[in-house]
């Protein structure tokens, strides 16, 4: 019996050290690279989402503001750039603390809050986030809210973890009255837009650029009521990536000062 265990140990251990060698493989890729060993495996691994700003497929052409943006970028990084679509803010997040992402290629408002998990690259451009409401005539004759006083008591619908929440909260506060915030895990800001046509839902909140494209096609919408400032947006990378922080500001700064990204930019913004 003895001797069946033994032979048993020595048919099975050189398995286990393997399992055990792979176990450990795994564990090390699950952490944030920085631009060395970024370099070595020849793939700058990007995450956008799929929406007007970041990626969208009309017709047979790719477009989104973001990914237009990573095509002028191409010709000054040194890698080939892999685009991966995530929806989720979050996950898109977590993907980028455990080394599935390298750059998190999203209009994302630079925040001392935000600060604190991520990296901010060079901004990439300017928004605010607007009240998306029905116009009088699409309304039952009844006008849209002008104040942020009138905003008192009512629900204002944004997608999961929305980057407008904090805005949301500080204007609540402004007020001196509550602001219902509606956290939808289904839909984007495009849908919720979409539902506000629809006389789904009444209030929701989103970047202009966002409203303003679906406005084009859906002519109920207003979105003329501002709720924040113009503010900054950048991509990100992960705290444990800085010489990529830096290598992305440089590509960044140099495609900025280009005709291309001023007309890109127009072709999104203006």
């Amino acid at each position: 019996m003895k001797k069946k265990k033994s032979l048993y140990f020595l048919m099975f251990s050189p398995i286990l050290v393997m399992f055990v060698a792979l176990w450990v493989a795994i564990g090390k890729n699950k952490e944030p690279k920085d631009f060395a060993q970024i370099e070595k495996a020849g793939v700058l691994k990007v995450v956008t989402d799929y929406s007007p700003v970041g990626y969208y497929v009309s017709g047979d052409t790719i477009a989104g503001f973001n990914y237009e943006l990573l095509r002028l970028l191409k010709s000054r990084i040194p890698l080939r750039v892999e685009v991966l679509l995530e929806s989720s803010l979050d996950k898109s997040i977590e993907g980028l603390q455990s080394g599935k992402y390298d750059v998190l290629v999203r209009n994302i408002p630079i925040t001392s809050e935000l600060r604190e998990s991520l990296r901010f690259t060079e901004p990439v451009t300017e928004n605010r986030q607007v009240l998306v409401q029905r116009k009088k005539e699409f309304n039952d004759g009844v006008e849209p809210l002008r104040s942020h006083l009138a905003l008192a008591k009512k629900t204002l619908y944004v997608p999961l973890n929305s980057p407008a929440i904090l805005r949301i909260n500080n204007l609540s506060h402004e007020i001196g009255d509550t602001i219902y915030i509606e956290e939808d895990k289904l839909y984007g800001a495009e849908q919720l837009v979409m539902m506000v046509a629809a006389k789904d839902i009444d209030f929701a909140v989103c970047d202009e650029m966002i409203a303003a494209r679906v406005a084009r096609s859906l002519p109920e919408i207003d979105y003329t009521t501002l709720i924040g400032f113009t503010h900054l947006e950048a991509w990100a990378v992960s705290d444990k990536s800085p010489v990529l922080l830096d290598s992305m500001n440089v590509w960044i700064k140099q495609v900025k000062n280009t005709k291309q990204y001023k007309s890109l930019y127009d072709k999104y913004y203006k």
